[in-house]
């Protein structure tokens, strides 16, 4: 196991100093700066010019060894050329820096010579005990220290989240999930050519983080398939990992060899260590942040039943084909509860799961079938779709000729505040049950100023795009308490 301390002072640095600042807002050496600067990070902060002068309102200094008597820097963010990057660590240890993240690209990607200069660049950080992300990476992020020292957009919304990755676009890609849905990131690091410390390396650092609850890595190539089981499988012990993998076809293969000189994998053996180490193995961007968000965000659940409310009986039979596809069971209905509903709705409800309301609820009657269902000890999950409907009218009536005329006004803020209950009824149930309740609408995305989707973000849960999307989510959550379950973890 890696020494934790070089993770913290690459997450947690007391002071920052990026190496080759640049005035141009174009350059690497510039945006590293004011992406350092631009979200409050509460340490101290640095840069080396060798030109000097004032760079975003930070004093440059010609280099290291420059840096002001008694200033403590922990990380160096490094955005030199490759040649000057070997003196530029050997002055970081000599100012007791600790861990250097390399942006600079022309290593291991970059043919014979770069894969030397690269060996020597590894065994050099070894031996002055400096921590080395990178080098070919794109940055770091650490929102318990509101660190955003990465050479690309966007900052997350703080939460519990640990990505890593070989690719600095899909940390990218992972941060814009967060900031659309409000489910958000403890750190995320992209180990571009992972050349001192890997993907594994990060991972097992998320599993003892407090801040992290799930870690959520994309790995292109592993050169030691034995070592990453051995690693991972220690991780899923302490916490779920979701996983995607690029080159499980020849042509994404060669992509990832061109990429970051990654190399290839049988995905078949692969895709069996996955499953044998419990990890949660997505296959789409969109079904890795998926999972991870419900892991952060969700009790697991203790069994395989799952009980579907919905408002209209369509979106209830497309998800219970999604639910019988799948590992997860559709509970038959227990007479009990079937009576217990049916005190609550008028007779043409659907008397059966999916629980389809048949448009008779009143204005509590949401947070009853909630509460009722998910209490009920023969339902483990409950995926409840038809949020938004009444405030997607109001908004219809809103932007009418009509407005704020004819009682409109009154009712449009009833029918926001009825999908704002509804969202945080869902949220609530789950909590007092211990028992994971999706929300999907397709509002989510088309309307997500919603009062419905708007106030599940505001409960720190992810609304579901679609009732499928909800559903493969809670498979994977389910799979992964069965692992826990099957090997004593539970």
């Amino acid at each position: 196991m890696t020494d934790h301390s070089g993770f913290r002072a690459l997450f947690d640095p007391r002071g920052v100093v990026v190496a080759g600042a640049s005035s141009h807002p174009g350059k690497f050496g510039f945006v590293a700066l004011h992406n350092l600067l631009s979200q409050g990070y509460r340490g101290e902060v640095f840069a080396t010019n060798r030109e000097g002068g004032t760079i975003l309102g930070v004093p440059t200094v010609p280099g290291i060894d420059d840096l002001p008597t008694g200033a403590v820097v922990d990380l160096v963010v490094v955005c030199t050329p490759a040649g000057a990057n070997e003196d530029l660590l050997r002055a970081c240890a000599r100012r007791g820096i600790r861990a250097a993240f390399v942006t600079s690209a022309g290593y291991g990607e970059a043919g014979e010579a770069g894969r030397a200069a690269q060996e020597s660049l590894v065994a050099l950080a070894d031996e002055l005990g400096i921590l080395l992300a990178g080098p070919n990476g794109q940055g770091v992020v650490s929102t318990p220290s509101a660190l955003c020292a990465q050479i690309v957009a966007p900052y997350p919304p703080a939460g519990r989240i640990g990505v890593a990755s070989q690719s600095g676009n899909f940390v990218s890609s992972f941060l814009n999930y967060a900031c659309q849905t409000g489910v958000g990131i403890s750190r995320a690091v992209s180990a571009g050519n992972a050349a001192a410390v890997t993907v594994p390396d990060f991972l097992d650092f998320y599993a003892h983080d407090d801040a992290t609850a799930v870690s959520l890595a994309y790995v292109e190539g592993i050169t030691d398939g034995r070592a990453f089981y051995d690693r991972v499988r220690a991780v899923t012990e302490h916490k779920p990992l979701v996983l995607l993998k690029g080159g499980a076809t020849a042509g994404g293969q060669r992509a990832a060899a061109s990429h970051t000189g990654a190399l290839a994998t049988d995905d078949r053996v692969f895709d069996g260590a996955c499953r044998q180490a419990g990890i949660t193995r997505a296959a789409t961007v969109e079904e890795a942040f998926e999972a991870a968000a419900s892991f952060a965000t969700q009790p697991l659940p203790r069994g395989p039943r799952v009980a579907v409310i919905t408002t209209a009986g369509g979106w209830g039979v497309v998800t219970a084909d999604a639910i019988t596809r799948s590992s997860l069971e559709l509970v038959a209905l227990p007479d009990d509860l079937r009576a217990r509903i049916d005190t609550l709705l008028p007779p043409r409800w659907s008397r059966n799961n999916p629980i389809d309301l048949a448009g008779g609820e009143t204005r509590d009657t949401i947070p009853q079938v909630l509460d009722i269902v998910a209490s009920h000890p023969d339902v483990d999950s409950v995926i409840y779709l038809g949020l938004g409907i009444q405030a997607n009218q109001g908004r219809m009536e809103e932007e009418g000729p009509f407005y704020p005329d004819h009682g409109l006004e009154r009712i449009v803020a009833y029918h926001q505040r009825q999908d704002a209950r509804f969202a945080a009824a869902a949220a609530e149930v789950s909590t007092a049950t211990g028992k994971p309740i999706l929300t999907a609408t397709e509002l989510a995305v088309a309307d997500p100023a919603n009062a419905g989707p708007r106030t599940v973000r505001e409960t720190g849960r992810l609304c579901y795009a679609a009732s499928n999307r909800a559903v493969q989510a809670l498979e994977h959550m389910w799979q992964h308490a069965r692992w826990r379950a099957r090997h004593g973890l539970a």
